[in-house]
């Protein structure tokens, strides 16, 4: 970092020092212990000392910050208090920085840095792990290994603040046609879809393979049309509301269906077992896969993209093509999914998890960003001051399709666009 003499004390939200010249403090969005709760009263700005880097990590100066759901759980508290999980880990900070997607400048590299330099534009992937991790130098995939954690959600110096701090392999090429806030807005759904996606052999998507898109509104299932369709594979969409089919068509989805047209969602019960409730049930069912029928001309997914859970799930394994895949990153509607599992063995389907996205995955997702083969759908920019709002719409439900970002170092919406 800049020799001391150098460094103002602090600048204020929507400024930058010179590139390389780091204060001694920040301004970041804090959750507190004592302030768990509802996201808009978790949520406040304090000032801190600017965090040191190690040798292979990097210290970016963010532009505007991503939002996720995953920082609705930090607030709350809850599924995990995030800030006691770390203490346990011998990490001595009683507060929480979130944010898990970020554009930015790299303003100091650490002594074994190679891949990025100070000045240089990114984007950051939220994807963390310990470089000497037995099982990644074996040549494991990261996200398999015990070390695996997310930036700015199980991690500290996440990008709600001026300056975060990041590994060294997180960082990959800002987009040069993207605004620092629509840069700030893909990266943790959109790498999470392509892993999805394109990751799990043989079941990834080929030219002509109907793909089952729930959710296609939200941020990921924005990412996942536009994945399929980079493929070339057939997007169908299901959504809540026919408002949203025309979001979904823009994107490039061949067919949207509303999923209130059906009503048989819900986890299954051992009444399944019942002939007269197995065959009940399934006439519903075959009637949502007509749906699909109509817009897939009689084909039925190869891949499910799944993350409601509960709800769906079994929806999901009855219509997915034999020897297909259902993949799943989330439990949005709750998490016992049940399945009829004479459909899972007997016609060989794949009901896989997925997690996220490694260096390789980010970076494939990214160089489609570049290409303009998929935009980031940034439906809505907020203040840094609104950190707090922003998340509470998410939390109540009332967040706009697409995705959402927070400018930081940013004075004003539109700039970084060359």
């Amino acid at each position: 970092m800049s020799a001391m003499s150098d460094r103002p004390e602090i600048v204020p939200i929507g400024t930058l020092p010179p590139v390389g010249v780091v204060p001694e403090k920040m301004h970041a969005q804090l959750i507190r212990p004592e302030r768990f709760g509802d996201p808009r009263d978790a949520f406040q700005v304090e000032q801190i000392p600017v965090p040191e880097v190690g040798p292979r990590e990097v210290l970016v100066a963010v532009m505007a910050a991503g939002v996720n759901y995953n920082n609705v759980w930090a607030a709350l508290g809850y599924p995990v208090d995030v800030i006691k999980a770390r203490q346990k880990k011998g990490e001595q900070e009683n507060f929480h920085i979130g944010g898990s997607d970020a554009s930015g400048i790299v303003y100091a590299v650490g002594s074994d840095v190679t891949n990025v330099k100070v000045g240089d534009e990114v984007v950051v992937h939220c994807g963390m792990w310990d470089h000497d991790d037995p099982f990644i130098k074996d040549g494991g995939d990261p996200m398999f290994a015990p070390s695996q954690i997310i930036w700015g959600y199980e991690s500290n110096w996440g990008s709600f603040a001026q300056f975060t701090k990041v590994q060294d392999h997180q960082c990959l090429p800002k987009p040069p046609h993207l605004t620092w806030e629509g840069a700030a807005a893909y990266m943790l759904v959109g790498a999470t879809a392509y892993r999805m996606l394109h990751h799990w052999e043989p079941n990834t998507v080929k030219p002509g393979m109907p793909v089952l898109i729930w959710g296609g509104s939200g941020g990921l299932g924005a990412m996942a049309i536009q994945i399929v369709k980079a493929a070339g594979g057939i997007a169908v969409a299901v959504v809540s509301s026919e408002d949203k089919f025309d979001f979904c068509k823009k994107l490039g989805a061949d067919g949207v269906i509303n999923r209130k047209d059906f009503d048989h969602w819900g986890a299954l019960t051992s009444d399944i077992n019942d002939p007269k409730h197995f065959v009940e049930w399934t006439k519903k069912a075959r009637e949502f896969g007509k749906a699909i029928w109509e817009i897939t001309g009689k084909k039925n997914p190869g891949i499910v993209f799944e993350h409601p859970g509960e709800s769906t799930i079994p929806t999901s394994a009855f219509v997915c093509e034999t020897g297909g895949m259902i993949v799943i990153c989330a439990g949005t509607t709750g998490f016992n999914a049940t399945v009829d599992l004479r459909y899972l063995w007997m016609r060989q389907k794949r009901l896989q998890g997925s997690h996220f996205a490694n260096d390789d995955n980010a970076k494939g997702l990214n160089d489609l960003v570049i290409a303009k083969k998929v935009d980031p759908v940034l439906s809505r920019t907020f203040k840094f001051e609104e950190t707090g709002d922003c998340h509470q719409l998410m939390k109540d439900n009332k967040h706009p399709a697409g995705n959402m970002s927070i400018l930081v170092g940013a004075e004003k919406e539109g700039l970084g666009a060359k």
